[in-house]
């Protein structure tokens, strides 16, 4: 049975993406910080096992891959989900907002990666990262965030060149607006009740909408599929048309 390491998936997308591969037949592990709603994405599914930490530096990642390992016997698929979204300009971001924003929403993913590259290289498997559409284009108030996520895409890119040859596949998805409660954090950035938050970011959508998590991870789960086997080093938005 394909493994997945699905990280962030405590809640939103995360949680949706591991779920959906579990729903598909995958084995998944699934690591996130909060132990609590974890365990209520584990009893959707027999095929979900739980790792709850912090990954702050290369040698939690480590850990993290050898526990899979341990868990499961192999890895197919690493999903890098997790990421924080603190708003702000230059002059409003402080040296640990940076600090804290490179490290979850870029190091890690690149320390994880790392780590389980031997084991994917083994399996042939894949990479898919959790980029934005805002590592695409810029966006308001969100320096740290945006240089982040512009920074994965192309760590995406450059390892999918650099293991193509060896079959591995590493791809960015880059969503715009999901429902999820990093989204609707912003409500209470701008003082605002979190429907009317909503209903503003999807107005902004040339489809009228934003996503659902579960659309993000059916994509995900493609990328992971042999159906996608000709696909890597790419950033796919789905984002309603915000970056047409």
């Amino acid at each position: 049975m394909n493994v997945a390491l699905v990280t962030g998936a405590s809640s939103g997308i995360g949680a949706a993406i591991a779920i959906e591969f579990a729903e598909a037949g995958w084995n998944v592990l699934a690591a996130g910080r909060d132990e609590g709603r974890l365990e209520e994405v584990a009893d959707v599914s027999d095929n979900i096992a739980t790792w709850a930490g912090e990954l702050v530096d290369s040698e939690d990642c480590d850990e993290l891959v050898a526990d899979t390992i341990d868990e499961f016997g192999n890895i197919d698929c690493l999903v890098n989900s997790a990421g924080i979204l603190p708003r702000g300009n230059a002059e409003e971001t402080s040296d640990d907002d940076w600090r804290d924003t490179m490290s979850i929403n870029l190091d890690v993913p690149f320390y994880l990666s790392r780590a389980a590259l031997p084991h994917l290289l083994r399996t042939t498997g894949s990479i898919i990262n959790l980029a934005s559409y805002w590592g695409l284009r810029a966006g308001p108030r969100a320096s740290a965030y945006c240089a982040s996520k512009g920074g994965l895409i192309h760590l995406t890119r450059a390892m999918a060149l650099d293991y193509a040859d060896q079959g591995l596949r590493i791809n960015a998805i880059c969503p715009g607006g999901v429902d999820t409660p990093m989204l609707a954090a912003g409500a209470e950035e701008d003082d605002i009740e979190v429907d009317e938050f909503l209903a503003r970011v999807a107005s902004f959508s040339p489809n009228g909408r934003i996503a659902e998590p579960g659309e993000v991870a059916s994509l995900v789960l493609f990328l992971a599929s042999d159906a996608a086997r000709h696909i890597t080093g790419t950033a796919i938005p789905i984002d309603g048309g915000l970056t047409a």
